[in-house]
């Protein structure tokens, strides 16, 4: 089957130039130059890897992994880009990529990192649904499937956004959360409901997984500021 791959770089000539060589390599291409776009070409089709510039118009390379790790904890991101510090690697790879490319850079050794990082990718499928698994107390979330148990070992289907709002705070555990961050990262960069809805989010979760909801253990709010799992 055809690889399948979302290259997001502003640069025009660069992006030709890499979408042509991957084409010639066998793999489909679809070229942005917009994180935005990007977030959207992501949603509506499926990719086997993704390449990511991090100075991105709209939506950087940055935030755009972050949106894209809580929907899809496994697809291939690979960064490529002049911000080659360390630090700016590391900021990377933990926000969820699985390698980075400073600019300027050997087009072999891009195409050579590509393949990889797809053989990989074909080796660790079967261990998707292990990997999306996390368990806490007596509760347990299936990122894959929606699935929970709660704390009375009942189980229940969760909202695709319910999800992703668990994600991004057991993804940060221990640290505190802000209410925007939560809003641009779950809700997205058009759509801003009010801090009162994520309260509302967090009531359900203290329901489904706390012993105690009036003193919880795993889901804290922190006045003014905004949220912390902590297991």
């Amino acid at each position: 089957m055809l690889k399948r791959i979302l290259l997001v770089e502003d640069e025009e000539h660069l992006r030709t130039t890499l979408k042509l060589n991957l084409e010639l390599e066998g793999y489909y291409v679809n070229a942005v130059e917009n994180g935005k776009v990007a977030l959207l070409e992501f949603r509506a089709a499926r990719y086997d890897l993704l390449v990511l510039d991090v100075m991105l118009p709209e939506l950087d390379g940055y935030a755009l992994c972050e949106m894209i790790r809580l929907e899809n904890a496994t697809v291939p991101i690979l960064f490529l880009t002049a911000k080659g510090g360390s630090d700016d690697r590391i900021r990377g790879l933990k926000l969820g990529a699985d390698d980075y490319l400073a600019k300027p850079f050997n087009l072999e050794e891009l195409l050579l990192r590509i393949k990889i990082l797809l053989k990989r990718s074909e080796k660790t499928e079967q261990l998707a649904d292990v990997g999306n698994l996390f368990v806490f107390g007596t509760n347990s979330i299936n990122f894959l499937t929606f699935e929970i148990t709660g704390v009375e070992q009942v189980e229940r289907q969760l909202t695709k956004r319910e999800v992703m709002l668990l994600k991004l705070l057991i993804d940060r555990k221990g640290r505190v959360v802000s209410r925007e961050q939560i809003l641009e990262t779950v809700w997205g960069v058009d759509v801003y409901p009010s801090t009162r809805t994520i309260d509302n989010y967090i009531l359900a979760f203290r329901k489904y997984f706390e012993v105690n909801p009036k003193e919880p253990r795993y889901f804290h709010s922190i006045r003014g500021v905004g949220y912390k799992f902590t297991d």
